[in-house]
């Protein structure tokens, strides 16, 4: 065999053994594990998981998938808290959501930050604290989520992608009246609470999605479809995201980059659709699959 014959071997099993579809779960045996999901032949949608092959070792890193199948009892958060970096988020990255929210597509990417605390999984709770119950405004917007699995630094447009680990679909839930009223010009306070960015049901590997513009998004609210798009409409697409996100700054395995919604939020309707205690919502994006939340407010405390 020659050695460009063997390094092509070597290679193709390295990708052979790679995680496709990488889970966070609760087992059944009441262990947490890493684990690349096991799904039913012809199913995309990681949500109905119920089986995946335990990974040992560092998922950014050196780790193995084991022969070991456990059975799934509840899917978590795809990354622990103590894996993630940071969670950067796109804000008016869809030309049609621009359009919508009456205002002129950047020239930029529009860059905020949420707080590791806002992450949530796929069938959590969206918790409303008081403060947020209020006013109405409390809003959802389905997003296609980047995760990034190798260091990147001032990297071209061309290998963004490679840096990659996979995407997943997460709700960036927000209260638009502290976003852009009580949050002094900053958009992080009113995006910013407990459990308000939900995402999962797992990571699927960029070696599977070769082209992350082509993905359908969408939400449905108890139910009825309120957002029907594509990734295509981006303003800026992933490779030009990342690119220009590690001008300068380094972005690290395990940063989180929520990158945009598309048209059909609540507030860009007349009259506002408001979410209230009790809705339901779904996220699903394309050979992904979906994350169902309930909105539930959180019990007011007493004054004394």
């Amino acid at each position: 065999m020659s050695t460009f014959s063997a390094l092509a071997t070597i290679v193709a099993a390295a990708n052979e053994c790679a995680t496709q579809r990488l889970i966070r779960f609760l087992a059944k045996d009441g262990k947490t594990y890493y684990g690349d999901a096991i799904l039913p032949s012809g199913i995309v949608d990681i949500s109905k998981a119920t089986q995946a092959r335990v990974i040992k070792g560092d998922i950014f890193g050196k780790h193995d998938i084991t022969d070991q199948v456990a059975d799934v009892r509840l899917l978590l958060a795809p990354l622990a808290r103590e894996d993630v970096k940071t969670v950067r988020c796109l804000g008016l990255n869809y030309e049609q959501h621009a359009k919508e929210s009456r205002m002129p597509l950047p020239k930029y990417p529009v860059l905020f930050y949420k707080p590791v605390t806002a992450l949530g999984g796929p069938s959590d709770g969206i918790p409303v604290a008081a403060p947020a119950q209020e006013v109405e405004g409390l809003d959802y917007e389905c997003e296609l989520v980047a995760i990034i699995g190798k260091e990147a630094r001032d990297v071209p447009e061309s290998e963004a992608l490679s840096h990659v680990l996979g995407y997943a679909v997460g709700n960036d839930v927000s209260h638009r009246e502290w976003q852009l009223k009580r949050g002094g010009g900053q958009w992080a306070l009113g995006k910013g609470f407990d459990g308000w960015a939900p995402f999962g049901p797992g990571i699927v590997s960029s070696r599977l999605i070769k082209d992350p513009q082509s993905l359908k998004i969408s939400t449905k609210l108890n139910g009825k479809t309120v957002q029907d798009s594509s990734t295509r409409d981006m303003i800026f697409g992933i490779a030009a995201t990342i690119s220009f996100l590690s001008r300068g700054t380094t972005l690290l395995p395990g940063d989180i980059i929520f990158t945009g919604t598309p048209q059909g939020v609540g507030s860009g309707r007349s009259p506002p659709l408001w979410l209230k205690d009790g809705d339901i919502i779904e996220v699903k994006l394309e050979k992904i699959g979906s994350c169902t939340n309930k909105v539930e407010y959180t019990a007011k405390k007493p004054r004394l």
